[in-house]
């Protein structure tokens, strides 16, 4: 099997990846039905970075695959590092793929004299060299518009909505956002899951204090209800946590959690484990390690549609078709076993 996979005759695809996250790459290459291209990647005594490709990459279209785990600074400058040692040595095309993208939360101006890191992050990668960016479940979809370039943004949505539809009763759920930002998504997945009763928590952030937000009530009905609670990402767990508390006390009969993003920082497990919530669900846009799997944690695999949105980059296809689901030869087999 080759590291790079044939096109037409002018085109040619190759997949690389950091350190990061490489067992997501390995998915990803396997779905595609190519491998991944080696790469020799160290550091240097003083932290310092070096990346080379051992192979010709000369008018190929690369994907640069690196999520943004912790530690994300690093990963993040070795993800430029491959852009701008890829853009020299004549890559056709260099695209970045961020599963899940660093500093996307920084999206907008709380305060004065801060920055807005998400635009900052845009700026860097398409100063490195890049031309396109592939990544899943911005913090705020507006946030495409940062990139001087196509962004493709893929939604975790489908995949999820599979498997909460086969794990849950559709016939007494409610989906649940965990705040009013989350509305419009919420009501996408109320929609597609039948029409379902959709009901929001009202929460208030204080901006001076990082992972920290206060429940003060719902709005809607979720008495003796099985709740959906449906966000972006899961870090701390400590306002997803509170969240089930407040539809515990208000009388829901069950509450799932379902996040794309499981960043699962610091104290996070431990608050996910006493919660109560009937089941967490999630995908693995980031590293989620044996340790911090709970028993009635389920994680699911990204990589299909991570492979599926690449090949329609690579084919000029629709990506757009990819809301609706994963084509049939991407989807995953015994997903529900």
């Amino acid at each position: 099997m080759s590291a790079i996979l044939e096109g037409t005759p002018d085109k040619r695809l190759a997949l690389v990846t950091g350190r990061a996250y490489p067992q997501l790459a390995t998915e990803v290459a396997a779905c595609l039905g190519t491998e991944v291209l080696p790469t020799t990647a160290y550091d240097f005594a003083n932290g310092e970075m070096y990346v080379r490709f051992s192979q010709p990459v000369r008018g190929a279209d690369v994907f640069v695959l690196q999520s943004h785990t912790t530690p994300i600074n690093k990963w993040v400058m070795e993800q430029l590092l491959m852009i701008d040692a890829l853009k020299r040595a004549s890559a056709r095309s260099v695209t970045v793929v961020a599963p899940f993208l660093g500093y996307s939360r920084q999206d907008k101006k709380h305060l004065g004299r801060e920055p807005i890191t998400a635009r900052l992050m845009f700026d860097l990668f398409h100063a490195a060299g890049a031309n396109r960016l592939v990544t899943v479940d911005l913090h705020a979809a507006q946030e495409q518009g940062f990139f001087d370039g196509p962004v493709d943004h893929l939604t975790a949505m489908p995949v999820l909505i599979d498997y909460v539809r086969n794990h849950v009763p559709m016939s007494n759920a409610t989906i649940v956002s965990p705040d009013a930002g989350r509305i419009k998504v919420s009501e996408q997945w109320a929609a597609k899951l039948g029409n379902l009763p959709l009901a929001f928590i009202h929460k208030t952030r204080d901006t001076t204090r990082p992972n920290h937000a206060e429940a003060h009530g719902i709005i809607g009905d979720v008495q003796g209800r099985d709740c959906v609670v449906v966000d972006d990402m899961i870090d701390t767990a400590g306002t997803i946590c509170e969240a089930v508390r407040t539809l515990r006390n208000a009388g829901a009969a069950s509450v799932t959690l379902v996040a794309t993003h499981g960043l699962l920082s610091g104290p996070a497990i431990d608050r996910l484990r006493d919660c109560g919530a009937r089941e967490i669900i999630l995908m693995d846009t980031v590293p989620v390690p044996q340790e911090k799997r709970l028993d009635n944690m389920t994680v699911l695999s990204v990589a299909p549609l991570l492979a599926a949105g690449i090949r329609s980059v690579f084919e000029e296809g629709s990506v757009a078709t990819l809301l609706e689901g994963l084509p049939e030869d991407m989807r995953p087999r015994n997903i529900y076993a």
